[in-house]
């Protein structure tokens, strides 16, 4: 006789029942009243029109890559199928669509960034601690919140960034056949990032440097027998030296080229002049010419003011009191609580982007010590000043990781002289939330009361930043006075 309770029963751990809630409450965030102000936000005004000139085959030069396009267009052709999502249109995009149907494609893809760098920090230290943290602070961000709501292309940069990382990192674990079955999908994926734009390099970088290192291993990885125990886990950068030539050219060269140059043949075949070749260079031109400063944009801000969010971006604000006339965009407010103020805007969770910032700094600077206690190892006669404490291989591979990508998507904007975004450090802000992720989990699982009691307080301040901070974030009404107690620096105006 089958006991049919038993045949039911489903156990399901704190730890997923935590992930699960994390996406949920990342779902729910993304898609909530993804209809609200029935107009071109922002950026809209370029990415939602190319989407819908790619279904009207109308021509068109974009300065980017089309990939996040296609996809924009994929949801306005699927979102206008749907029978739900329809109740607010407009024709701003050059067709009468739903509000709904060109956003619901970024919001579906940033609802999954979270779990993406949750895997990755699995993947790196199979500690369910650390990846349940990470994917919490991930989820605790507002300018990924911001970004995922609107049809704008940075999502999927970081998206299929991402992904391509995942990917190679599974790659390592694997052997024969199936490390070569990873080792293409990361190459699909780092392909795909670079066509959405062209700082998706970036995390092809962060690769590439990590892969350098693996000749200087001795260095970075110490393998000292006497220093080294046998781990539980071995993190997968210790088998970088297993990769070949021949797979590496392939996975991490040939076929991100490769898909770089099947994404264009869409756009080349609707868009035919001046050619494939002919556009890059165009793009090139357009950015190289387009300047930097407040005439160019208000929000133009240089790299450095990224790791302290000095400049956010204004996407949407406008004021509404008595004597301002009814405006369909708005939603429906409540003349008894007039004036009120609605604005959109692109920026972090302070508490989150000033600790992890803080963070990676730490984690360089651990690396640092690292790397000079390998000298010293090597060449004796290299005597440190001040005792460096060994940290363990799977520990060493995590920071080395965090770091190499924080620096591969932070420093190459030193050289760009066009004007920026805070939005551009998205991709290695990812990192630097990792590295945040890191040191609350060796602070909350202290054996030191007082670590526990830091790891706590900084928990709380990100959730209170998240949740003081979003109604600017999901463009909610507030008074005046409410505005402007949170635009605590000058600069974020």
């Amino acid at each position: 006789m089958i006991n049919r309770k038993s045949r039911f029963k489903i156990k399901i751990s704190g730890f997923n029942l935590g992930m699960l809630l994390i996406f949920i409450g990342s779902i729910f965030l993304r898609f909530w009243g993804l209809n609200r102000f029935n107009t071109l936000v922002f950026d809209e005004v370029y990415y939602a029109k190319f989407g819908n000139n790619y279904l009207t085959h109308t021509p068109f030069f974009n300065s980017h890559p089309p990939l996040s396009q296609y996809l924009i267009a994929m949801g306005i052709w699927l979102g206008s199928q749907l029978p739900f999502g329809q109740e607010t249109v407009n024709n701003l995009a050059g067709s009468t669509l739903s509000t709904w149907s060109y956003r619901w494609f970024n919001a579906l893809f940033g609802s999954f960034i979270p779990l993406i760098v949750g895997a990755i920090a699995y993947q790196l230290t199979h500690r369910r601690s650390y990846t349940l943290i990470a994917t919490f602070l991930m989820a605790m961000d507002g300018l990924f919140l911001v970004e995922s709501r609107y049809a704008l292309s940075n999502i999927y940069i970081v998206f299929f960034g991402l992904l391509g990382q995942l990917f190679f990192l599974i790659a390592l674990t694997k052997t024969g056949h199936y490390r070569w079955f990873w080792l293409i999908l990361s190459g699909i994926g780092l392909g795909c990032a670079i066509a959405t734009k062209w700082n998706g390099l970036a995390f092809l970088l962060g690769i590439y440097l990590i892969l350098l290192s693996a000749f200087t291993r001795k260095i970075f990885l110490n393998k000292s027998e006497n220093l080294r125990p046998n781990y539980a886990f071995n993190s997968p950068l210790e088998n970088l030296n297993k990769l070949t030539p021949i797979s590496m050219l392939v996975s991490l060269v040939i076929i991100p080229i490769i898909v770089y140059i099947v994404a264009w043949l869409p756009h080349v075949q609707q868009n035919p002049t001046p050619g494939l070749w002919g556009l890059q260079t165009k793009i090139w031109s357009y950015h190289q010419n387009l300047g930097d400063g407040a005439k160019v944009h208000p929000y133009c801000s240089k790299w450095y003011s990224w790791i302290l969010m000095l400049r956010p971006v204004a996407y949407f604000y406008t004021k509404v009191d008595s004597t301002t006339p009814p405006d369909p965009i708005l939603p429906v407010h409540h003349p008894d609580q007039l004036p009120l103020v609605y604005a959109v805007h692109a920026m972090g969770n302070p508490f989150l982007w000033w600790l992890s910032t803080l963070a990676s700094l730490l984690l360089m600077g651990i690396l640092i010590q690292q790397v000079w206690m390998g000298l010293t190892r090597r060449f004796p006669q290299l005597k440190p000043k001040l005792s460096v404490q060994f940290i363990p291989p799977p520990e060493q591979g995590l920071i080395l990781f965090i770091t190499l990508n924080w620096l591969a998507n932070l420093l190459p904007w030193v050289k760009v002289t066009r004007c920026l975004f805070m939005y551009h450090y998205m991709t290695g802000f990812v990192f630097s939330c990792m590295a945040l992720g890191w040191g609350l989990e060796r602070g909350l699982y202290s054996p030191k009361k007082r670590f526990r009691w830091l790891g706590g307080t900084v928990i709380f301040l990100v959730l209170f930043g998240f949740l003081y901070w979003m109604p600017l974030y999901l463009g909610l009404p507030l008074s005046p006075s409410q505005w402007k107690l949170r635009m605590w620096l000058p600069s974020w105006i």
